[in-house]
């Protein structure tokens, strides 16, 4: 594909604009597999603001290449499009419709322009053709880019929602985990611990590893680095949900939790933390 363009392009651009997005809309609006008339007010907007930042785009630089200045803003406008289509759960090939939809009645407009020089028209046809598919493949990219921001973000939610601190009892706190714990989650975790330690002044934090399958070195060096955070903001941790096969492999991995109260179960850190704090629990029988 050569750089130059021959100004067909950009003139069918600048003085077929009403035709050329009637026909891509038509084009578009076809394909859809969701027909809502929000969406198609959306995308009608959409293109009819595409259309005269490509002609400008073609005009100012002359130049096929989209990732030269005179492209910025197409593609400023199609990295809004994409990320948009991947919030609304937009598929890639919906969001690449956009872009491949004008292909044909822009090429219905190349030949009616171009009849009678079939040089001219094979050429602009080729390389017409290959400026859509690079815009179309940005397109692509930038979709990609979105979702897996979105992905990101959702994991991210999702491992705050799954680190809950409670507070049992005043200046008692517990931490449930369920689940791997890596160094993504361990850093989670350990924010969630400290704020709740500053906004409750608690003094002890039970962190239950029940739910936790397996628990090997970088684990437990996890659950180490999230205890000594806590004694650093005044608050000792005790450890419960230790299963006999999970003490086994701290043993053999040669973990030091000396230092730590572990205990079998959240019952039973619980007695230990009221304890520490000076409660207690009695039992009154029924009258």
């Amino acid at each position: 594909m050569s750089q130059a363009t021959t100004g067909h392009l950009a003139k069918i651009f600048v003085d077929h604009q009403d035709a050329l997005l009637d026909g891509w809309l038509n084009s578009m609006l076809s394909r859809l597999v969701r027909r809502d008339k929000a969406a198609e007010a959306e995308i009608r907007q959409q293109a009819a603001r595409f259309i005269p930042l490509v002609a400008r785009a073609l005009d100012k630089g002359q130049s096929y290449d989209i990732d030269q200045a005179s492209w910025a803003e197409v593609r400023h406008l199609l990295s809004d499009i994409s990320a948009a289509r991947a919030r609304h759960g937009f598929t890639p090939t919906e969001t690449a419709t956009f872009i491949f939809s004008l292909k044909e009645p822009l090429f219905a407009l190349l030949r009616q322009t171009l009849e009678g020089n079939s040089s001219a028209l094979a050429t602009e046809l080729v390389e017409t053709g290959a400026l859509f598919d690079q815009l179309g493949l940005f397109t692509v990219e930038e979709y990609q880019k979105g979702r897996e921001s979105i992905i990101q973000l959702q994991q991210h939610e999702l491992l705050e929602l799954s680190t809950p601190v409670v507070q049992l009892w005043k200046d008692v706190l517990a931490l449930p985990l369920i689940g791997t714990l890596d160094s993504a989650r361990t850093q989670v975790v350990m924010e969630s611990l400290l704020q709740k330690i500053i906004d409750t002044g608690a003094s002890i934090a039970i962190i239950d590893i029940t739910g936790v399958p397996t628990v090997d070195t970088l684990v437990a060096q996890h659950l180490l680095k999230t205890v000594a955070a806590a004694r650093l903001m005044g608050a000792d941790c005790i450890i419960s949900g230790i299963r006999p096969q999970i003490a086994q492999t701290i043993v053999h991995l040669g973990v030091n939790l000396e230092d730590v109260i572990t205990k079998a179960s959240l019952a039973d850190a619980f007695m230990v933390a009221l304890k520490r704090v000076g409660a207690s629990v009695t039992y009154q029988n029924a009258v």
